[in-house]
């Protein structure tokens, strides 16, 4: 029986001090919910690699786009809200906001990795590996390839982001292709120089070496044109003096139009 008394003695005990701990625990937890957001802590998480984005540049997106966070209750802050409006702004990639429980707000950061950059009459605008537009930062530059000239592209409209429509959301992904082709390939791209896109769309290639110039046309059919291009180093250039033809058409099928200067 004793036994039993004191069983039952240790478990209400027990059962006393979780109650108690339970309610200091509830306690401590309003009470870091009601802490106020002390301090800003920014990081890039790629700043060794490329620096489209600074930590002055987030806390700017964050003044602008979110308001005021120091001073206010940790649980009142909308992270969430916060992220977007840095997310929504410049080469940012992906962002990550969270308070830790000192009452200091860290946002980190990573950016945009740019694949090709437009230039055109009114400015610069990147475009990464998944066609998502970005513009052109003027204190920070990528090594990346150039395409210039009349871009079908309303980045305008954009800024950042996918382009506006299906015609140009296309025109982009076969640019992108065009660039990964020559990149991939040393040959092609130790040979193309300059790329430029007339006001018909029609993409033309200018060589490190010689004065032809390449009209590509669209970019499709990559395969077969770059094959008609080799064809012409191979077969047709070695026939006549250097700078004899001043373009080379390799727009149509099993066609290689050449046109003297």
């Amino acid at each position: 029986m004793k036994n039993i008394y004191r069983i039952a003695i240790t478990l209400g005990i027990t059962a006393a001090v979780v109650v108690i701990l339970l309610v200091v625990g509830n306690h401590s937890s309003e009470d870091r919910l009601r802490t106020a957001c002390t301090g800003l802590d920014i990081n890039i998480l790629d700043s060794t690699s490329r620096s489209f984005v600074t930590k002055e540049d987030v806390k700017k997106f964050i003044d602008e786009g979110y308001g005021v966070y120091m001073g206010q209750r940790m649980d009142s802050v909308n992270l969430k809200k916060i992220e977007s409006a840095i997310e929504g702004r410049s080469a940012v990639g992906t962002t990550q906001a969270y308070i830790t429980l000192d009452g200091i707000l860290h946002i980190d950061v990573t950016q945009r990795s740019p694949m090709v950059l437009f230039k055109t009459k009114t400015g610069g605008f990147y475009a990464d590996e998944n066609g998502f537009l970005f513009d052109m930062n003027d204190d920070y530059s990528e090594e990346v390839p150039v395409i210039e000239g009349d871009i079908p592209i309303n980045v305008e409209a954009v800024r950042k982001g996918e382009p506006g429509t299906e015609k140009e959301k296309e025109w982009l992904s076969g640019i992108l292709d065009l660039v990964r082709y020559i990149r991939h390939d040393k040959f092609w791209g130790e040979t193309i120089a300059k790329i430029h896109v007339d006001n018909e769309e029609n993409i033309i290639m200018t060589p490190r070496e010689g004065k032809e110039k390449f009209i590509f046309g669209k970019p499709d059919g990559l395969k077969e044109k770059f094959s008609a291009i080799e064809t012409y180093y191979r077969y047709i250039e070695p026939t006549k003096e250097k700078g004899y033809y001043a373009s080379v058409d390799v727009r149509y099928e099993d066609q290689i139009i050449c046109r003297e200067k």
